[in-house]
């Protein structure tokens, strides 16, 4: 069991030093992600990011996941495949159902970024971290997207999650860093001794300790 998000971090962190990442970025999942990727950062003296990713929903289900929009300039859809199919959708009824929620994913990205530039990732390593992982859809989508941004190399670093998500999301990325893997997973805060929901405000504090993004190359 992890202390908190930060210790968390600096698990994550001590094993992808050992890795060595040439011309590293680190983008965390918000919110919970934030913690633990700034300490990643601050080890690695790599800059900070945020890659925003909101969910859409089937019509008569929204909690279940026919694809996902991930943050970018355009954003990127990344779909389900399978789940698609399943409900019959084209192209265009895809793009209908994403058009609700991009809204959405334009104020979390007002709220969480502002005016700051995101980091281009182009040749570089990308370590896109998260608290954990309970079924792995929402990073999928963000790795399917990082995919398409042309980074040299993608690492995941998360500090919990089942093994056999972690053993899906290794088709996904370079390398998957998860320490602690139970057969049990149940519930992501289970793993932390102190695991308190961040606030946005909270967010914003990480984001404007870490300094500006890097943006050049």
């Amino acid at each position: 069991m992890f202390r908190d998000r930060r210790e968390a971090g600096r698990v994550l962190a001590a094993e992808i030093a050992m890795t060595a990442p040439d011309r590293p970025v680190v983008l965390a999942l918000p919110r919970g992600g934030l913690p633990v990727a700034a300490e990643i950062a601050r080890a690695l003296k790599a800059p900070l990011d945020i890659l925003v990713v909101r969910k859409v929903g089937a019509p008569d289900n929204p909690e279940l996941a026919l694809a996902a929009l991930v943050d970018g300039d355009p954003p990127d859809l990344v779909a389900n495949d399978e789940i698609v199919a399943a409900y019959g959708l084209d192209p265009a009824g895809l793009e209908a159902l994403a058009r609700h929620e991009r809204p959405e994913l334009e104020r979390r990205r007002q709220t969480y970024r502002g005016t700051r530039k995101p980091v281009d990732v182009a040749g570089r390593t990308v370590i896109l971290v998260d608290d954990g992982v309970a079924t792995g859809t929402t990073v999928k989508a963000a790795l399917r997207a990082l995919a398409r941004r042309r980074p040299a190399r993608v690492i995941l670093a998360v500090p919990v999650a089942p093994p056999e998500v972690i053993a899906a999301l290794t088709r996904e990325a370079d390398l998957v860093v998860c320490p602690r893997q139970p057969d049990r997973f149940r519930a992501l805060s289970l793993h932390y001794r102190d695991f308190p929901q961040l606030t946005d405000r909270e967010v914003l504090e990480i984001l404007a300790e870490a300094g500006p993004a890097d943006t050049a190359h």
